[in-house]
C-alpha cells in the first residue's frame, strides 16, 4: 500500500466474504440484487449515484421524458438489501496481488470483484471532438444535447427576426448532423425529424421548424449494420420518409464547431451528435488482462478473468463467446459473441451472483454461462420499430408495441413505469414534447 493510502473500513467488522461490484448499470445492479440474503458483504461502487436506463436516454435528450423517469438512486433501489452498501466514488485501478480496488482517496479490499464498468464512445483518436460532438452516455449528456437542439431553434428564430437575416447562418443552425447509424443514431435521427415536423412545427413565428435538415452519416454500407439486411433496408426507407438524409459508406474525418467534413465535403452545422463507435472502460488495463480491440476483457466460460478466478467481468466490460438459445430455448449450432445490449449484462450479473453464492456455500459451481438470445429491437419513430426475434422478423407498429412493453418491463420502479406510459400516451395524442426547458444553457452562456 502506498504512503498515505487508506483502506476503507466498515462500521461493523465482519468475517463474511467481501464482494466489490464496480458499476451500477444493468450488470452491476443485477449482480448486487442476485446476492440478496447471501452470507456476503457487498459494496457497489459507481461514480454516479444513480442507475440509468440507457436504452431510453435519447428520449430525455429529445424532450419526451425527464431525467428522473429513466433513472433511480442506487441507494434507494438497494435500501432494503441489508448486505449491500453503495459508494459514490471513481475507481482508478486494481491491485490484484493485494486484492485492493483503488479509489480516489483510499482503497477497498475484496474477496470477489465484479467489473461492470460499461463503455464510452470511441472518437477514433480524436477526443477533442467530444466537446463539440457529444454522445449519449449520461443524464448530463442528455440535458446538454437537449439544450443544444432547442437552442439551435431559438437562435435561428432570433436571427430570422432581424432585417437582412443571414440565411446561410440560419441554415447552419437548422442543420443537425448525427455521426453513426447504429441504434442510437437511428433513434435520434427519427426522433429529431418528428420533433421538428410535429412538436415544434407551430411554435415559431420567423422560421419553419419543418425546414430543419437531419443528416445521418454511417461508415458501413447500411444503417443498423448489426441487424439483418432486410430490416436495415426497411429502417432506411422509413427514415427517408421522415425526411432524414442518409449517407452510408461515408466517413466523417473532421469535426469542429462549424460542422463536419465527410468524405472531403464540408457540411456546416451548429449541432453535431456522436454515436459512431464504442470503447470499453479501462478495466482491462487495471488488471493487465487480455483484451479485444475495443478494450473488452476476454473472459472464460464462467465469466472470470483468466488467472483470477475471484475476478469477473460482465456486460460491455467483457468479451464473451458463449453458447446461446433462442426465445423458444432451442440451442444455436455455434457459440456467439455477446452483443452490446442490456440482456448479456443482466444475464451475466445474475450468473456471477449465483456462482459466488455457490462458492461461498462450498457447493459445485454452476454450468458454464450460456446466453438466452431474445433478439434485437430498435425504434425509428413514434409508431415504428424493428424486431429481430431470430425466428421471426417484423416492423412497424406491432414491433413498436413489443419494444414499448419490453422497455417498460425493465424500467426500475413502478412509478417510473406508470409515468413513462402516461407520458408516451400524451405525446402520442398531442404530438408534443413535455420537456422543453434547458436552464443549464443559461449558466453556460454566462460562463463564456
Amino acid at each position: 500500500m502506498t504512503e498515505g493510502e487508506k483502506t476503507h473500513s466498515y462500521k461493523k467488522e465482519t468475517a463474511k466474504p467481501r464482494v466489490v461490484i464496480v458499476g451500477g448499470g444493468f450488470g452491476g445492479l443485477c449482480a448486487a440484487r442476485g446476492l440478496a440474503g447471501a452470507p456476503v458483504s457487498v459494496t457497489l461502487i459507481d461514480k454516479r449515484n444513480y442507475h440509468l436506463f440507457r436504452p431510453m436516454l435519447y428520449q430525455v435528450a429529445t424532450g419526451l421524458l425527464s431525467a428522473d423517469q429513466i433513472s433511480g438512486a442506487l441507494r434507494s433501489i438497494l435500501s432494503r438489501q441489508v448486505n449491500v452498501e453503495v459508494l459514490m466514488d471513481e475507481v482508478s485501478g486494481v491491485d490484484t496481488d493485494k486484492r485492493l480496488v483503488r479509489l480516489k482517496q483510499h482503497s477497498i479490499s475484496y474477496d470477489y470483484l465484479v467489473l461492470a464498468t460499461g463503455i464510452r464512445y470511441n472518437y477514433f483518436g480524436h477526443d477533442e471532438w467530444r466537446h463539440v460532438a457529444p454522445g449519449l452516455e449520461s443524464l448530463d449528456d442528455a440535458d446538454l444535447i437537449r439544450g443544444k437542439i432547442l437552442l439551435a431553434f431559438e437562435r435561428a428564430e432570433e436571427m430570422a427576426a432581424l432585417d437582412h437575416a443571414d440565411t446561410e447562418a440560419i441554415r447552419q443552425l437548422l442543420t443537425f448532423v448525427l455521426v453513426g447509424a447504429g441504434t442510437v443514431g437511428v433513434e435520434m435521427a427519427s426522433t429529431l425529424a418528428e420533433m421538428s415536423r410535429m412538436a415544434l412545427a407551430h411554435d415559431f413565428r420567423h422560421i419553419d421548424a419543418r425546414d430543419a435538415q437531419i443528416l445521418l452519416y454511417e461508415a458501413a454500407p447500411r444503417v443498423l449494420p448489426t441487424f439483418p439486411e432486410d430490416l436495415s433496408a426497411k429502417a432506411q426507407r422509413h427514415l427517408e420518409s421522415l425526411g432524414v438524409k442518409i449517407y452510408t459508406n461515408t466517413r466523417v474525418t473532421s469535426v469542429d464547431a462549424d460542422g463536419v467534413v465527410a468524405d472531403g465535403q464540408r457540411v456546416r452545422s451548429s449541432t453535431v451528435l456522436w454515436g459512431a463507435g464504442v470503447l470499453a472502460s479501462p478495466a482491462g488495463h487495471w488488471l493487465g488482462a487480455a483484451m479485444d480491440k475495443s478494450g473488452k476483457i476476454i473472459v472464460g466460460s464462467d465469466l472470470s478473468v483468466p488467472g483470477h478466478p475471484e475476478i469477473f467481468a460482465i456486460g460491455d466490460t467483457a468479451y464473451v463467446v458463449a453458447p446461446s438459445r433462442n426465445l423458444l430455448g432451442i440451442k444455436a449450432k455455434e457459440p456467439m459473441v455477446m452483443p452490446g445490449v442490456a440482456q448479456p449484462a443482466i444475464q451475466g450479473g445474475r450468473y456471477v451472483a449465483a456462482l459466488i453464492r455457490r462458492r461461498v456455500a462450498g457447493q459445485r459451481p454452476p454450468a458454464p454461462f450460456w446466453y438466452w438470445d431474445k433478439g434485437d429491437l430498435a425504434i425509428a419513430g413514434r409508431r415504428y420499430a424493428l424486431a429481430d426475434l431470430r425466428m421471426l422478423r417484423f416492423t412497424g407498429f406491432p414491433a413498436w408495441i413489443v419494444w414499448a412493453v419490453v422497455h417498460i418491463y425493465f424500467l426500475i420502479g413502478f412509478a417510473n413505469r406508470l409515468f413513462v406510459m402516461l407520458q408516451w400516451f400524451l405525446a402520442f395524442l398531442t404530438k408534443r414534447r413535455q420537456v422543453r426547458v434547458f436552464p443549464g444553457q443559461e449558466r453556460a452562456a454566462e460562463a463564456k
